[in-house]
């Protein structure tokens, strides 16, 4: 005898994402002024290459140790907020792309002493070798960018600049969605 069984179930959408654009010339792009070509990509695509940001954020961008980390972050967070309160989208979301990679780099370290992931020769994952150091200064950039990529004011400008710039009609609020499915 055949059931039907009707399931319901919150599912996360993947927002369809822009490719960033690495053949622009960004040496010769002021993305303050010229918002419109910037793509938000995935993850931290482009966070060495657009400017002024990268020149305004890179001097900050450190994580030796748990101490700098920390003023790192901090620092980055200030930055981001302060954009923010420029209403500058473009500087808000290559903060949140900076404090990403801080916590990217500080994990890879904190696996990895070396930095280096693979070996040389075998392209094989080398055997973890954890620093507990590198990773607490992981933790304090996750901490920071939890809270910038969490940002109502962010998420708004995010949807905002996607529907603008990236011919994206799909808004974060609609990000999630409740399916219901009858199956027998």
């Amino acid at each position: 005898m055949l059931h039907k069984v009707l399931s319901t179930q919150v599912v996360k959408n993947s927002l369809p994402l822009k490719k960033f654009n690495y053949s622009l010339d960004f040496k010769a792009i002021d993305f303050r002024q010229h918002p419109e070509l910037y793509c938000i990509g995935k993850g931290e695509q482009g966070v060495l290459l657009v400017e002024p940001y990268k020149s305004e954020i890179l001097p900050y961008w450190k994580f030796r140790t748990p101490e700098i980390a920390h003023q790192s972050a901090e620092k980055i967070y200030e930055l981001f907020l302060a954009y923010k309160s420029q209403d500058d989208f473009v500087g808000m979301d290559m903060a949140r792309k900076f404090l990403q990679m801080g916590y990217t780099r500080s994990r890879r370290y904190a696996n990895h002493k070396s930095g280096r992931k693979y070996d040389r020769n075998s392209r094989l994952i080398l055997p973890p070798e954890e620093d507990p150091i590198k990773a607490q200064s992981a933790k304090i950039f996750y901490e920071k960018w939890q809270l910038a990529k969490i940002d109502l004011e962010y998420l708004k400008l995010s949807d905002r600049h996607r529907q603008q710039y990236e011919q994206v009609t799909e808004s974060i609020s609609t990000h999630y969605q409740l399916t219901t499915e009858t199956r027998e």
